[in-house]
């Protein structure tokens, strides 16, 4: 059985499409129950979550409020799942139609942890070359955006992720699973939103993101990752929204 998980935060606008995604391209048969775990949204994520009536899918989607940051929320909602395999989604991520019964097949096969191939929705070059690489099992390929399935046991063995890690927590845990060689990539694609990269640029995003990767690489910790990409993608993101915001016509 499969537990999904679903961290959030002032996800709004795309919680309820997920969740029709997930129960209309799913058997409930195989779900233990979609756990979506809010870090503090102040937007109106909670009562998405709470009214969403699924169409014959009898089993139940909670919601659970944790502290703030990626690793923590993805942590408390491992802590609360019942399912054997736990599948780590984010907010703006689709997986392909049956995606539940590919990683349960994946497990009965002897492979405890892995990821779909990807694709953005967008059409940009180089988006659509990152893409076709992630159908590569090589580490430099992998990211959170991809999901992650893991067995509760394997997950438990690791220690879950590394809650000093306010980013970068997906691949702190993927190190530890392609250092165990227990890492496989199933070949069906998994949508994911390009809006960071729509927000901020492309080359701007993906030239602070090989900075943190380089970074880790040489050594640098959390606190320093977190600092560097607070600078330059949060903060940035949250000033390009405002003057987005400002720049719309108000009503009379």
């Amino acid at each position: 059985m499969l537990s999904i998980i679903i961290p959030v935060l002032n996800e709004a606008e795309t919680i309820s499409a997920l969740l029709k995604h997930l129960t209309s391209h799913s058997n409930p048969q195989n779900i233990s129950e979609i756990i979506v775990v809010d870090g503090g949204s102040d937007d109106n994520t909670e009562e998405q979550v709470k009214s969403f009536k699924p169409h014959r899918f009898q089993k139940p989607v909670r919601f659970v409020k944790s502290a703030k940051g990626r690793a923590k929320q993805m942590n408390a909602g491992a802590r609360n799942a019942t399912g054997d395999v736990l599948y780590f989604l984010h907010a703006d991520s689709f997986p392909p139609r049956n995606f539940d019964q590919l990683i349960l097949d994946e497990v009965k096969k002897e492979n405890p942890a892995g990821c779909f191939r990807m694709q953005f929705d967008s059409n940009h070059w180089w988006l659509r070359l990152a893409s076709w690489l992630t159908k590569f099992n090589w580490r430099a390929c992998r990211g959170g955006d991809q999901s992650q399935f893991i067995t509760k046991e394997l997950f438990n063995e690791i220690g879950g992720y590394d809650e000093s890690y306010i980013i970068y927590e997906d691949n702190i845990l993927l190190n530890e699973l392609y250092e165990r060689d227990t890492f496989t990539v199933i070949n069906k694609k998994l949508t994911s939103s390009a809006r960071l990269y729509r927000t901020l640029g492309v080359w701007y995003v993906q030239y602070h993101f090989w900075t943190i990767y380089v970074k880790k690489w040489l050594g640098a910790d959390a606190d320093e990752l977190y600092a560097y990409y607070s600078k330059h993608i949060r903060l940035k993101c949250k000033e390009k929204l405002s003057e987005l915001h400002t720049a719309q016509p108000q009503e009379a």
